[in-house]
């Protein structure tokens, strides 16, 4: 069976951790070129030659992708290293835990940016190529918080929900360009992002605890399982698929 991806070239911001390093590393095992964005510089590097020593083909950039210029500088780079990106896969995200009434403008302002906003900024740099070409795949994560709300992350629901609805937005408008936008709604997955999230809601009397996950979601989903669902999204086997928004949560919002 030849890879999914042979001859396609992919790029990943929040490339070089969690779920996002999964994905890169899956997408360059079935053919791909992976451009990996991340603000993360060691683990971006580090993962580069990994994939170099398996025989793939990776390029990393250093970039906040909240900011329009480091956007551009970035799809610039891998455009001049790989001629052109077929795929874009916008990972990159952060949370906040606090008490809604605790939350400032600034945490607002700096969720917002690398949430969501970051998002526009990305896919805004890499559509052009795209419509030019014909054809393109688009694939945002989301979070099961976009459709199911959660004390202590009032903020973080937000972002999530402005990502599910960016991706239809995407979908409707560029269809008939030959594009597909869809977005992974993950529950609970074992990255630091998660663990993090788990740790700091339990903090401020969030119940958390193996049970809670056991009956929730059955258990962590692990960051493999997000780049086998994205890795479905970007192949021609998801060619009729568009606009959507797949959970990755083994029936967490289904028994809401």
């Amino acid at each position: 069976m030849s890879p999914k991806l042979s001859g396609k070239v992919v790029l990943i911001s929040g490339g070089a951790g969690g779920a996002g390093r999964a994905a890169s590393l899956r997408f360059a095992a079935e053919g791909a070129s992976v451009g990996i964005v991340d603000i993360q510089r060691h683990a971006g590097e580090q993962l580069v030659q990994e994939i170099k020593d398996t025989g793939g083909s990776a390029f990393f950039v250093e970039a906040d992708v909240s900011k329009a210029a480091d956007v551009e500088n970035a799809v610039k780079q891998i455009i001049d290293h790989y001629e052109r990106i077929d795929i874009l896969f916008n990972h990159a995200g952060t949370l906040i835990v606090k008490p809604f009434l605790e939350t400032t403008e600034e945490d607002w302002d700096r969720l917002m940016d690398i949430n969501a906003k970051s998002m526009f900024l990305m896919s805004k740099a890499v559509l052009p190529g795209m419509i030019a070409a014909g054809k393109g795949v688009v694939i945002n994560t989301s979070s099961i918080s976009a459709f199911t709300a959660a004390p202590m992350e009032s903020l973080y629901c937000v972002t999530k929900g402005a990502v599910a609805q960016l991706t239809r937005a995407i979908a409707v408008e560029f269809r008939d360009a030959g594009i597909r936008c869809n977005a992974i709604a993950p529950g609970f997955i074992r990255t630091p992002h998660g663990l993090r999230e788990i740790k700091e809601c339990s903090a401020l009397g969030v119940e958390f605890t193996e049970a809670d996950m056991a009956k929730s979601q059955g258990r962590f989903c692990e960051p493999e399982e997000v780049a086998s669902v994205a890795l479905f999204l970007a192949s021609d086997d998801a060619s009729f698929i568009n606009g959507a928004s797949i959970d990755v949560d083994n029936t967490c919002t289904a028994a809401t």
